[in-house]
């Protein structure tokens, strides 16, 4: 089983990465774990006008080995070493275009609690995925 699981350094995407390690490890072959860190680079277009886009993207590449180091020490914790990718631009795009062209069995992401009207208006990004991915998409609340 070839699993992605989306990292964004909240307490929700370690829950849904405790959940893909229990499913990952009920099944006979071990497992391939990736994981996979993406920020949204657009509400920093202007800071790159003053720092420079290295500094934007060398920023967003130390944000998301944060927010993957607790995910990678739990796959570790449970014998699996995972793969981690990082990636920037739009989150729920590029979640989806690597899991389409990854060749994922499955992508399992956190949601976050917000509230029902919030997500009217704005959606969630596990909503976008699961609008644009042709890769089955498991959300651990």
């Amino acid at each position: 089983m070839k699993l992605l699981i989306a990292i964004d350094g909240s307490e929700h995407s370690l829950k849904a990465t405790r959940h893909a390690m229990a499913l990952a490890q009920s099944c006979r072959a071990p497992p391939a774990i990736t994981l996979i860190s993406v920020h949204d680079d657009s509400a920093l277009h202007q800071a790159s006008h003053f720092v420079g886009q290295k500094v934007v993207v060398e920023h967003l590449h130390a944000q998301s080995e944060a927010d993957l180091a607790p995910a990678v020490a739990l796959c570790r914790e449970g014998g699996i070493e995972p793969e981690k990718l990082i990636r920037i631009g739009h989150v729920a795009q590029e979640l989806a275009v690597v899991a389409d062209s990854g060749g994922f069995d499955l992508m399992v992401l956190g949601t976050k609690g917000r509230s029902r009207i919030a997500d009217l208006l704005l959606g969630s990004v596990a909503q976008r995925v699961c609008a644009i991915s042709s890769t089955p998409v498991l959300l651990v609340p």
